[in-house]
Protein backbone atom coordinates (compact mmCIF):
# COMPACT_ATOMS: atom_id res chain seq x y z
CA UNK A 1 0.00 0.00 0.00
CA UNK A 2 1.51 3.31 -0.74
CA UNK A 3 1.47 6.13 1.48
CA UNK A 4 -1.64 7.96 -0.35
CA UNK A 5 -3.34 5.14 -0.30
CA UNK A 6 -2.67 4.77 3.58
CA UNK A 7 -3.39 8.41 4.12
CA UNK A 8 -6.80 8.35 2.67
CA UNK A 9 -7.99 5.46 4.53
CA UNK A 10 -7.08 6.81 7.62
CA UNK A 11 -6.49 10.47 8.56
CA UNK A 12 -9.02 11.95 5.51
CA UNK A 13 -12.37 10.40 7.03
CA UNK A 14 -12.63 7.82 4.20
CA UNK A 15 -12.66 5.02 6.85
CA UNK A 16 -9.86 2.99 8.43
CA UNK A 17 -9.15 -0.45 7.06
CA UNK A 18 -8.51 -3.37 9.43
CA UNK A 19 -5.21 -4.04 8.69
CA UNK A 20 -4.31 -0.40 9.75
CA UNK A 21 -6.54 -0.53 13.11
CA UNK A 22 -4.56 -3.70 13.79
CA UNK A 23 -1.09 -2.47 13.55
CA UNK A 24 -1.71 0.79 15.04
CA UNK A 25 -3.04 -1.90 17.87
CA UNK A 26 -0.12 -3.85 17.92
CA UNK A 27 2.03 -1.18 18.36
CA UNK A 28 0.06 -0.03 21.05
CA UNK A 29 0.44 -3.34 22.53
CA UNK A 30 4.14 -3.88 21.98
CA UNK A 31 4.92 -0.32 24.08
CA UNK A 32 2.01 -1.50 27.07
CA UNK A 33 3.11 -5.17 27.21
CA UNK A 34 7.10 -4.16 27.83
CA UNK A 35 6.16 -1.84 30.30
CA UNK A 36 3.27 -3.89 31.82
CA UNK A 37 5.75 -6.66 31.73
CA UNK A 38 8.89 -5.02 33.24
CA UNK A 39 6.37 -3.60 36.25
CA UNK A 40 5.28 -7.15 37.06
CA UNK A 41 8.99 -8.37 37.28
CA UNK A 42 9.75 -5.30 39.49
CA UNK A 43 6.98 -4.95 41.71
CA UNK A 44 7.73 -8.84 42.09
CA UNK A 45 11.22 -8.65 42.72
CA UNK A 46 11.04 -6.35 45.57
CA UNK A 47 8.17 -7.79 47.41
CA UNK A 48 5.35 -5.57 46.74
CA UNK A 49 1.65 -6.44 46.79
CA UNK A 50 -0.75 -6.32 44.29
CA UNK A 51 -2.15 -3.00 43.98
CA UNK A 52 1.43 -1.52 44.08
CA UNK A 53 2.63 -3.99 41.91
CA UNK A 54 -0.46 -2.99 39.26
CA UNK A 55 -0.01 0.64 39.95
CA UNK A 56 3.25 0.22 38.81
CA UNK A 57 2.96 -1.91 35.83
CA UNK A 58 -0.04 0.17 34.21
CA UNK A 59 2.35 3.40 34.94
CA UNK A 60 4.95 1.87 32.86
CA UNK A 61 2.51 0.63 30.18
CA UNK A 62 1.99 4.10 29.38
CA UNK A 63 5.12 5.74 29.68
CA UNK A 64 6.14 2.72 27.63
CA UNK A 65 3.50 2.80 24.69
CA UNK A 66 3.71 6.88 24.65
CA UNK A 67 7.63 6.32 24.26
CA UNK A 68 7.01 4.57 20.85
CA UNK A 69 5.04 6.86 18.76
CA UNK A 70 7.07 9.88 20.89
CA UNK A 71 10.28 8.67 19.78
CA UNK A 72 9.03 8.47 16.22
CA UNK A 73 7.17 11.40 15.90
CA UNK A 74 10.63 13.09 16.84
CA UNK A 75 12.84 11.62 14.41
CA UNK A 76 10.68 12.60 11.83
CA UNK A 77 11.72 16.10 12.85
CA UNK A 78 8.74 17.56 15.07
CA UNK A 79 9.62 19.00 18.71
CA UNK A 80 9.43 17.39 21.79
CA UNK A 81 6.45 19.84 22.93
CA UNK A 82 4.67 18.73 19.64
CA UNK A 83 5.38 15.00 19.43
CA UNK A 84 4.26 14.92 23.72
CA UNK A 85 0.78 16.50 22.45
CA UNK A 86 1.39 13.90 19.30
CA UNK A 87 1.64 11.22 21.62
CA UNK A 88 -1.29 12.06 24.02
CA UNK A 89 -3.74 11.85 21.15
CA UNK A 90 -2.45 9.22 19.67
CA UNK A 91 -2.44 6.49 22.37
CA UNK A 92 -4.07 7.53 25.25
CA UNK A 93 -7.31 5.97 24.45
CA UNK A 94 -5.75 2.70 23.16
CA UNK A 95 -3.67 2.14 25.82
CA UNK A 96 -6.43 3.17 28.37
CA UNK A 97 -8.69 0.38 26.56
CA UNK A 98 -6.13 -2.28 26.54
CA UNK A 99 -4.71 -1.87 30.39
CA UNK A 100 -8.51 -1.78 31.36
CA UNK A 101 -9.10 -5.06 29.89
CA UNK A 102 -5.66 -6.91 30.14
CA UNK A 103 -5.81 -5.96 33.97
CA UNK A 104 -9.13 -6.95 34.44
CA UNK A 105 -8.43 -10.71 33.01
CA UNK A 106 -5.72 -11.08 35.22
CA UNK A 107 -8.06 -9.79 38.29
CA UNK A 108 -10.90 -11.82 36.97
CA UNK A 109 -8.61 -15.67 36.23
CA UNK A 110 -8.42 -17.22 39.94
CA UNK A 111 -4.91 -17.18 41.38
CA UNK A 112 -3.72 -15.33 38.68
CA UNK A 113 -2.90 -12.20 41.05
CA UNK A 114 -1.02 -13.97 43.88
CA UNK A 115 0.88 -15.99 41.06
CA UNK A 116 4.38 -15.50 40.90
CA UNK A 117 7.17 -14.78 37.89
CA UNK A 118 7.72 -18.60 37.76
CA UNK A 119 4.28 -19.84 37.92
CA UNK A 120 2.85 -20.56 34.54
CA UNK A 121 -0.97 -19.41 35.90
CA UNK A 122 1.06 -15.72 35.50
CA UNK A 123 2.17 -15.57 32.01
CA UNK A 124 -1.03 -17.48 30.45
CA UNK A 125 -3.24 -15.34 32.34
CA UNK A 126 -1.06 -11.93 31.34
CA UNK A 127 -0.45 -13.53 27.62
CA UNK A 128 -4.31 -14.41 27.38
CA UNK A 129 -5.13 -10.84 29.16
CA UNK A 130 -2.89 -9.13 26.26
CA UNK A 131 -4.75 -11.46 23.77
CA UNK A 132 -8.06 -10.18 24.32
CA UNK A 133 -7.25 -6.81 25.12
CA UNK A 134 -5.89 -6.62 21.52
CA UNK A 135 -9.43 -7.94 20.20
CA UNK A 136 -10.89 -5.37 22.32
CA UNK A 137 -8.73 -2.46 21.37
CA UNK A 138 -8.72 -2.95 17.82
CA UNK A 139 -12.50 -1.54 16.47
CA UNK A 140 -12.16 1.08 19.29
CA UNK A 141 -8.59 1.92 17.16
CA UNK A 142 -10.65 1.35 13.74
CA UNK A 143 -13.25 3.91 14.86
CA UNK A 144 -10.69 6.43 15.94
CA UNK A 145 -9.10 6.29 13.09
CA UNK A 146 -11.81 6.56 11.05
CA UNK A 147 -12.91 10.01 12.51
CA UNK A 148 -8.99 11.34 12.00
CA UNK A 149 -8.28 10.86 15.77
CA UNK A 150 -6.07 8.18 18.09
CA UNK A 151 -3.08 6.85 15.67
CA UNK A 152 -4.22 8.89 12.61
CA UNK A 153 -2.67 12.35 13.92
CA UNK A 154 0.88 10.18 13.69
CA UNK A 155 0.34 9.40 10.28
CA UNK A 156 0.82 12.85 9.22
CA UNK A 157 4.42 12.48 10.55
CA UNK A 158 5.73 9.22 8.58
Amino acid sequence: MDHSTHHSGTAHGHGATWTTAMRATLHCLTGCAIGEILGMVIGTALMWGNAPTMVLAIALAFVFGYSFTLFAVVRAGVSMKAAVKVALAADTVSIAVMELVDNGIIALVPGAMDAHLSDGLFWYALLGGFAVAFVITTPVNKWMIGRGKGHAVVHAYH
